[in-house]
């Protein structure tokens, strides 16, 4: 706390400095403008899914993501970012399910847009980071809060976020007001979101402790959705574990639903191999609502062939085993998911999936993945994706 006070004391010398001789701020802030620093990011991809249903017509996108930001130099703590994307598709047979996608074709979330990437004003010192603006926001893993990185205009958000670390714990809020989506300005939706996190080291791992308020005020979207939970991730020598639960209640017009989540998942390390098997519920309340996680990176967890990015009524229960290691210059992953639902005996199918990717130099990385749905007694249709990528970053 003695270095959070300096922090506020020093900001408030600063400003105060500023606003009685700004010239002699100029030079600082002209320096910082010009030697500030410039990253960009190349990412071509091929995606193909095909979905076993009548009438509708194999996906093929072939699009390129171009991501340039421009990072300012530090004044008294103070910085700026500012970033534009772009994503344009030069093979377009699909459904990038914007209000203009084509629905005959399989769904492709990678939509045709130009827009601000991030644009935000920072302030850093003595363990305080804080963000106004539109800014990335992930918190442990991205399993409730992400940026859904994997999809080419990735989601941030717009509002202000701090975050203070000191020693062995960390705390962090933010508060959201719009949420910026991955299909285009057009998806994007108001808000009046408060996102609280805690953690502290403690033993051979670090425990967390979360609060997520999300109110969503577009018209026909306005709904309340809390999220309270606690995980414990550790390690002793080669094994590694993690166990986390949360509850959740859902408001929206006359609804008024509750539903738990539950995640349990060891690995072990020997000879370079990484071996994980995991268990995970996304509870239901009576088979009428299921735990929902609507900011997540979704496309990282269930399946990377996204059957499952908003949970059904009945809820899942995904229990999976995966296995990574490095081969031929680069890392290899297979994983195996068994779904049910959550609520009954509903039968939610399966999926294989497979990853392979290699850095070919110090700026560019090629990979190849794979996701095989089998569809359940209960859920879904057979779905097959293909994706086949080369990427830029300098």
């Amino acid at each position: 706390m003695k270095n959070l006070k300096k922090t506020l004391l020093s900001t408030s010398v600063t400003l105060l400095a500023l606003s009685v001789n700004p010239a002699a701020y100029a030079d600082k802030y002209t320096d910082a403008l010009v030697n500030g620093k410039v990253k960009g990011e190349i990412n071509v991809r091929f995606e193909g899914a095909d979905q076993d249903i009548p009438n509708k017509d194999t996906a093929t996108a072939l699009t390129a993501r171009t991501r340039f930001t421009y990072t300012t130099g530090t004044v008294d703590g103070f910085s700026a970012v500012f970033g534009v994307t772009n994503t344009f598709a030069i093979l377009d047979s699909y459904n990038d399910k914007t209000p203009t996608g084509d629905t005959k074709y399989a769904v492709v979330a990678d939509p045709e847009t130009t827009e601000i990437d991030q644009g935000f004003i920072q302030y850093k010192a003595d363990g305080l980071t804080a963000k106004l603006g539109n800014q990335v926001i992930t918190f442990d893993g991205h399993r409730h809060i992400g940026h859904v990185g994997w999809r080419q205009n990735r989601q941030t958000f717009d509002g202000f976020s701090a975050n203070y670390t000191e020693g062995d714990y960390s705390l962090s809020y933010a508060y959201i007001n719009q949420r910026n989506r991955i299909f285009a300005e057009a998806a994007d939706i108001d808000s009046s979101d408060h996102l609280f996190n805690g953690s502290l080291k403690l033993g051979a791992g670090k425990l967390v402790g979360y609060a997520y308020l999300l109110e969503g005020e577009n018209p026909g979207a306005e709904d309340e959705l809390s999220t309270f939970g606690v995980s414990y991730t550790g390690k002793a020598g080669d094994f590694g574990y993690t166990v986390e639960f949360a509850t959740q209640s859902y408001e929206k017009g006359t609804m008024d639903a509750d539903a738990d989540y539950l995640f349990l998942e060891g690995s072990y390390n020997f000879d370079g191999i990484t071996a994980k098997l995991g268990y995970e519920s996304l509870g239901s309340d009576g088979g009428a609502y299921g735990f929902q996680t609507p900011l997540a990176t979704g496309h990282k967890f269930n399946g990377w062939a996204d059957l499952f990015l908003k949970t059904p009524d009945a809820g899942l229960v995904d229990l999976y085993g995966s296995v990574a290691t490095k081969a031929m210059g680069g890392k290899v992953v297979a994983a195996y998911h068994l779904f049910d639902a959550d609520s009954g005996n509903g039968d939610l199918g399966s999926e294989l999936d497979l990853l392979y990717v290699k850095p070919i130099s110090k700026v560019y990385t090629a990979g190849v993945k794979a996701a095989f749905y089998s569809a359940g007694d209960d859920f879904g249709v057979d779905t097959s994706r293909v994706w086949a990528w080369v990427e830029a970053k300098f």
